[in-house]
């Protein structure tokens, strides 16, 4: 009776055993295979997937992507910024005697903004002006001396020489001789002192009109006029009103054409190029388009960016001054991966890169270049053209690890 319980216990023994222990095998018999092919290309499986044997890889989502061409236009933001702008300013002291033009008004090159009362002035060109027709009449008063100054010295010669010729034939004493050098030597600084005498009247015409040329501009001063084209930006300096020398008469602004200003960041300098094509968005959902007409050679030191000018048609003067523009400069294009923000990593130097996995399950890093920022993610220079990225995962692993990759197809 007791040798049942036994063999009940061998046969759930030797049961358990097939399910458990030899449970691959009980199920190739099961589907008619062979169970030692069975074994062999579990062993295989097993060689070719080195990764189960490894229970301390990480597990990381790869995403395959390809590289595209993408425009590579430069981003900025910036501002709208008057083509001119002058403070026009006065250059005397006197009383305003115009009417004041408001703010707003158009004026043109050259017209009146703030009439000077002239006061004396007048009458001081008038007398700078008399001077100098004096100083002129002395001209031939002065040249007469010297005519005359030269005629004395012929005279004093011949006479000297008379004198000479008298003294050798012995009629003649050496004290005329003597009196006859003197009257010449006179005569020579008589000259002297007649060229001296039209030097220094020719210096009084210049003098003379030397003030004069100070008396007109002093003149001109009191009629201050717009130095182009433009708008005022604020009331021209109010009737009865003093000004000194700097005093303000007006601000004109010129804003057509207008500049669409943006700093562009030193690594992205080079790819902005003079003439390029670009446009701007303005806060007000106005879209203009224009041309980079300026890159600056020398970086701002506190953003280390570099001003970037783009100047934009505005007859219509509906761009204001000052107004938020988002700017899009068109660049030469490059290839370029579209991968999500979050998978961008630092390795241990501080490098923006991302990692990713070859073909052994081996993490690798490559520094990466920000080409643009959209909402679909962003677009990055710097990787092979096909290349496996860790997405999630990436701050788990460093370079030179294996991992377990989990692959996602790119989106296209």
């Amino acid at each position: 009776m007791r040798l049942i319980p036994i063999l009940t216990a061998v046969t759930v023994t030797a049961g358990l055993y097939f399910l458990v222990i030899e449970r691959d095998a009980l199920m190739a018999f099961a589907r008619g295979e062979d169970p030692a092919a069975a074994a062999a290309a579990e062993d295989t499986a097993a060689a070719q997937a080195p990764d189960e044997a490894a229970p301390d890889a990480v597990r990381v989502v790869a995403l395959r992507s390809g590289a595209r061409e993408i425009d590579s236009a430069v981003i900025l933001r910036g501002q709208t910024e008057a083509a001119r702008q002058v403070e026009v300013r006065a250059e005397t002291t006197a009383a305003v005697i115009s009417e004041p033009l408001r703010k707003g008004a158009s004026v043109k090159a050259g017209d009146v903004l703030c009439e000077l009362d002239p006061g004396t002035r007048h009458a001081a060109l008038l007398e700078a002006q008399a001077r100098l027709t004096e100083a002129r009449s002395r001209i031939p008063e002065a040249e007469a001396r010297v005519e005359e100054a030269r005629a004395r010295l012929a005279e004093a010669r011949i006479n000297a020489n008379a004198a000479r010729k008298l003294i050798e034939g012995g009629y003649a004493s050496e004290s005329r001789r003597a009196g006859t050098e003197a009257a010449e030597r006179a005569a020579m600084a008589g000259i002297a002192s007649a060229e001296t005498g039209v030097e220094t009247t020719r210096a009084g015409i210049e003098a003379a009109a030397a003030a004069v040329a100070a008396a007109q501009r002093e003149i001109g001063r009191l009629t201050i006029t717009a130095p182009f084209d433009g708008l005022l930006e604020s009331d021209t300096a109010e009737l009865g009103s003093l000004l000194q020398p700097g005093g303000l008469c007006a601000t004109v602004i010129q804003l057509d054409t207008i500049k669409v200003v943006g700093y562009v960041p030193e690594a992205e300098v080079n790819r902005v190029k003079l003439g390029a094509m670009a446009g701007a968005e303005l806060a007000t959902g106005q879209r203009v388009q224009g041309t980079v007409t300026f890159i600056s050679r020398s970086a701002d030191p506190n953003t280390r960016t570099f001003e970037v000018d783009i100047t934009v048609p505005n007859p219509d003067l509906a761009i204001r001054d000052g107004q938020t523009a988002d700017i899009l400069i068109a660049a030469d294009g490059a290839k370029a991966h579209r991968i999500p923000q979050s998978a961008l990593t630092l390795n241990n130097e501080g490098q923006l890169g991302v990692r990713t996995v070859d073909d052994n399950a081996i993490v690798g890093f490559f520094p990466v270049t920000l080409l643009r920022d959209t909402l679909e993610g962003v677009w990055i220079g710097g990787l092979p053209e096909q290349a496996d990225i860790i997405i999630t995962g990436q701050d788990f692993v460093t370079a030179g690890v294996k991992v377990l990759p989990t692959y996602r197809e790119a989106e296209q």
